[in-house]
C-alpha cells in the first residue's frame, strides 16, 4: 500500500544520502523511481542531487508554481515508476503536499519527500508544516550538536562566524553556512 513519508531532521543529517541510497535499492532491483529535487538548489549542479559525501543522481527539478500531481501523472505514463523521492521537501508548498497525498492516493505509488522541519528562526517551513500535517508515515533523521546531544535546531552563520539572528527564510548552503545544534545550544547561540 502507497504511503507519503516525512523524512525530516535538521542540517547535515544525510538525508540526501538516505534518498540516494534508497533509489539506488530500488533501482538496483530493476524498479524505476522518480527523483524530484527544488530548482533553485544548484549546489550539486543544475537538476542534480548530491551529498556531502559525494553521491549524486540527475533529478527533476519543481518550482512552487508546479503541479506535482500532474507532473507525477505525466512521468507515469511514461513508464512505470515504483517510488518517487522529493528531496528538499521543506520548499513544497501546501498546495504541492496535498497534490502528492493525491498521487498516493490516486496513483497508488509511495512518495517519500526529505526536508527540514525548522528554519534557522525556529520556525516551520510551509512544505514540513504540510507534510507533519498530512504524511501517512515520519522518520526522524538524526544527528548530532557539538555537545553529542540530538541536534533538533540549526543557526545560520554570516561571512563573518557570526550567528544571524534575522533574514529571509530561505537561504540555500551547506556547512559554510549552517550549524545543527540541539535546543539548548540553540537558543544560547539565538539569544533566548
Amino acid at each position: 500500500m502507497a504511503k507519503l513519508y516525512f523524512h525530516y531532521s535538521t542540517m547535515n543529517a544525510g538525508k540526501s544520502t538516505i534518498l540516494l541510497q534508497a533509489s539506488h535499492n530500488y533501482r538496483e532491483r530493476g524498479m524505476e523511481t522518480y527523483l524530484l529535487n527544488v530548482a533553485f538548489d544548484d549546489r550539486a549542479g543544475e537538476g542534480t542531487i548530491g551529498s556531502r559525501i559525494g553521491l549524486e543522481a540527475a533529478a527533476d527539478t519543481f518550482t512552487d508554481g508546479d503541479d506535482l500531481f500532474d507532473k507525477i501523472d505525466a512521468r507515469m505514463k511514461r513508464g512505470p515508476c515504483a517510488c518517487v523521492f522529493i528531496d528538499e521537501a521543506q520548499f513544497l508548498t501546501k498546495a504541492q503536499v496535498w497534490q502528492l497525498a493525491k498521487v498516493v492516493d490516486d496513483l497508488g505509488v509511495p512518495v517519500m519527500c526529505y526536508g527540514l522541519r525548522v528554519d534557522f528562526m525556529g520556525e516551520l517551513f510551509p512544505g514540513s508544516a504540510a507534510l507533519l500535517a498530512l504524511a501517512d508515515a515520519m522518520r526522524e533523521v538524526r544527528t548530532i550538536c557539538h555537545c553529542g546531544k540530538k541536534a533538533t535546531m540549526v543557526v545560520r552563520m554570516g561571512e563573518d562566524g557570526e550567528v544571524l539572528r534575522e533574514g529571509a527564510q530561505v537561504q540555500i548552503g551547506g556547512n559554510e553556512t549552517y550549524l545543527s545544534l540541539c535546543r539548548r545550544h540553540w537558543r544560547e547561540a539565538m539569544g533566548r
